[in-house]
C-alpha cells in the first residue's frame, strides 16, 4: 500500500494519522475534486492535523489570487476581515467550503495566502511561448488533453496551446507562492484542484528539487487507484484518499448548451 493511502472502500481512517504517514514533507500537495464535501472536511482536518503537530509553516489555496495574504491579520481576526485579505470571490468559490480550513491556520496564527495566478495576467500567460518549455514534451501533450478533457471537448483546436500555458502559469504561480513560505523544519499545505497536484505536469514540476513533496489526490468514488485505474504512484500522487462517491452529474451539458 503506498504512503499515507487508505484501502479501497475505508473512509473512516483518521486523517490525522494519514498526514503523520506522509511526515516528513516540505510541502503537502492536496488535490481535491471541488464540489466534494468530505474533500472541504478532509481539508480542514488536515489543516488541524499540521497545526496539533507544530509543523504548519503556511496554508496556500488556489481559490485566492497570489498577493492575497493573512499574515498581517491577527489571530483573533473576523471571517470577514480574512476574507477581505485575500480579496476572496466568493461566487467563484464557496467560502462555506474553504472558509472552515482557512480559519483553523489564522486562529492557530499560521499565514494563509492567495497562490493562483491573478486573472489580470491570464492575457499574457495565454501568449507566453516561453511557458511551452516548462514540461516535457509528454508532460505538454498530457497538459494538452488535460485541457481538452476539462473543457468537454469543446475549445476549438487553436485555443488547446494557449490554454494549456494558461495551466502551466497557474501552477507555476502556485509554486512560487509555496516557495515563498517555506520554512525549514516545516511544512507548506497546498489546497488546489486534483489537477495541480499531481506531480507529473503540475506544480511539483515548478518547485526546487531539494524539497520533499507529497501529493495527495482526494477522489470521490472509484477504487483508490486515481482516474482511469492504474497507481497513485504512477499517476503523480503520493496517495489515493478515497471519499464516497457523489451522484452522478454531467459537468458538460451546460457548456454545450452554451
Amino acid at each position: 500500500m503506498l504512503p499515507g493511502s487508505i484501502n479501497s472502500g475505508t473512509t473512516d481512517a483518521p486523517v490525522a494519522r494519514r498526514v503523520d504517514a506522509l511526515m516528513p514533507a516540505d510541502v503537502i500537495l492536496l488535490g481535491e475534486q471541488h464540489d466534494a464535501a468530505d474533500h472541504h472536511r478532509i481539508e480542514r482536518e488536515t489543516v488541524e492535523a499540521l497545526v496539533a503537530q507544530g509543523k504548519l509553516a503556511a496554508l496556500a489555496i488556489e481559490m485566492a489570487e497570489e498577493g492575497g495574504s493573512t499574515a498581517k491579520l491577527p489571530a483573533t481576526a473576523t471571517e470577514a476581515q480574512v476574507q477581505d485579505a485575500l480579496k476572496w470571490n466568493d461566487k467563484a468559490w464557496g467560502w462555506d467550503d474553504y472558509g472552515p480550513a482557512i480559519m483553523v491556520a489564522v486562529r492557530a496564527g499560521v499565514p494563509v495566502v492567495g497562490a493562483n495566478l491573478p486573472l489580470a495576467r491570464i492575457k499574457d500567460a495565454m501568449a507566453d511561448v516561453s511557458l511551452d518549455a516548462q514540461l516535457s514534451n509528454s508532460g505538454r501533450e498530457t497538459q494538452q488533453a488535460a485541457v481538452r478533457a476539462g473543457h468537454c471537448d469543446l475549445l476549438p483546436e487553436s485555443q488547446i496551446g494557449p490554454m494549456t500555458r494558461v495551466q502551466i502559469a497557474r501552477d507555476r504561480s502556485m509554486a512560487q507562492a509555496i516557495v515563498k513560505v517555506r520554512q525549514p523544519g516545516k511544512t507548506v499545505l497546498l489546497i488546489s484542484g486534483a489537477g495541480h497536484a499531481t506531480k507529473t505536469i503540475g506544480v511539483a514540476q515548478h518547485l526546487p528539487t531539494d524539497l520533499s513533496i507529497k501529493a495527495i489526490q482526494l477522489q470521490a468514488g472509484g477504487d483508490g487507484s486515481g482516474d482511469g485505474g492504474g497507481s497513485g504512484r504512477a499517476k503523480g500522487y503520493d496517495a489515493i484518499w478515497q471519499t464516497p462517491a457523489l451522484p452522478e452529474k454531467d459537468y458538460c451539458a451546460s457548456l454545450r448548451k452554451g
